[in-house]
């Protein structure tokens, strides 16, 4: 899936400190311990097979992860910030991203319930500029992403690379109603 960065790296680029140093500390363990070829939660499989779709570039591969009613959350103070409600907004974000170039390489997964953490290193490659750690938590249902929270390991290096990249068109444009 790429380059591999080391607890050091990811740490640097979140800024997580003592929590992150602990909380990866804790995944080293935990994967440290896991026996080759042990039983993974059948969530995990679930967010492991949608990043492979993701890393196609077909947006038509990730409809099928999607609960119908899904809800993706997007922190920030940015132009693709906010809640995307449904299915269209959801595959319309991903689009946007795709202007960008955004690869995805996964760092750690784990389960627990309903419930996936991800932590992935994030990068845009057109342009290029921002390449971060991300957090996300998956709530599943049904076998589909229901929900995702999306958290930036250093909001204003996103929110300063997706005003750039994305900016808003100049009034009264933006504020025109469009058929």
């Amino acid at each position: 899936m790429g380059e591999s960065m080391s607890r050091a790296e990811v740490l640097r680029r979140t800024g997580l400190g003592a929590a992150g140093l602990l909380a990866a500390s804790l995944a080293g363990t935990q994967a440290a311990q896991a026996a080759p070829g042990a039983a993974e939660h059948p969530n995990v499989r679930l967010i492991r097979r949608y990043y492979e779709a993701y890393g196609s570039g077909d947006l038509e591969a990730l409809r099928p992860f999607f609960a119908p009613d899904i809800r993706w959350t997007i922190p920030g103070h940015h132009p693709l910030a906010g809640t995307k409600e449904g299915v269209e907004e959801v595959l319309a974000f991903f689009r946007e991203l795709g202007r960008a170039g955004f690869k995805a390489q996964t760092l750690f997964l784990a389960a627990d319930g309903d419930w996936v953490v991800d932590l992935h290193r994030g990068w845009s490659t057109a342009p290029a500029g921002l390449d971060i750690t991300w957090a996300l938590a998956f709530r599943i249902r049904g076998r589909r992403i229901a929900e995702a929270v999306n958290f930036a390991g250093d909001q204003h290096a996103a929110d300063a690379f997706f005003w750039r990249v994305y900016p808003l068109a100049p009034l009264p444009d933006r504020l025109t109603e469009r058929s």
